[in-house]
């Protein structure tokens, strides 16, 4: 069990489940951990199980996909979270990596693609479908992410320490508005909107 990646599943729709289900019996080094049909069971689970990635659904009752992500990246931005949706949408796929994502598969994917996928997410590296020849759609980095400066490079870090702006201003011996300022500034070169989405980004991208 300690060698095999931990997986759960996250859709509302019973047949794929079970289609994803049996994908994942089928890799040798792939165990499932559970496999929910709404968000509020699959933070139990998750929350339970610790695993390595989640497969999500976007289109789930009451709390969606994109939210989710947000929820398992902001209380366990270890877990590697994988899109998988019917819906070939950039807009869906930009959503989810602001979130945190590691990437996003349309449920046509093939069982080699899905495999691939996650085994490229792990890595660090950011896995999309073929989605991601449509024009248009937001290219993120995931190998060397934006220049930062060594001040910046040095909040960024604070910041994944779970620092507030006032601890780190006090930490570093400058203002707070400072502070505010370097974190804007993080945000506008990862391409992300909130602080959740910095880490899990400087992460894949070895900033952290």
């Amino acid at each position: 069990m300690k060698d095999k990646i931990r997986i759960v599943l996250v859709d509302d729709h019973p047949v794929v489940l079970e289609g994803l289900s049996n994908l994942i019996a089928s890799v040798d080094d792939f165990v499932l951990m559970g496999k929910c049909q709404n968000a509020m069971d699959a933070m139990a689970v998750i929350r339970s199980q610790l695993p390595d990635v989640v497969l999500t659904d976007i289109h789930l009752p009451e709390v969606n996909g994109i939210d989710l992500t947000h929820r398992i990246k902001t209380e366990f931005p270890f877990i590697v979270v994988l899109g998988v949706s019917t819906f070939q949408d950039r807009s869906y796929v930009s959503e989810m990596i602001k979130q945190g994502a590691s990437g996003y598969l349309t449920k046509n994917a093939s069982p080699e693609e899905i495999v691939l996928a996650i085994r490229k997410a792990l890595k660090g590296e950011l896995a999309i479908g073929p989605i991601s020849e449509l024009p248009g759609l937001p290219f993120i980095s995931s190998e060397s992410g934006p220049v930062l400066t060594r001040r910046e490079t040095e909040v960024l870090r604070l910041i994944a320490d779970g620092l507030t702006n006032k601890e780190i201003a006090d930490k570093i011996f400058v203002s707070q508005s400072t502070v505010d300022s370097h974190r804007k500034n993080l945000l506008t070169k990862f391409g992300v909107l909130n602080t959740a989405a910095l880490v899990a980004n400087a992460a894949k991208t070895g900033k952290i």
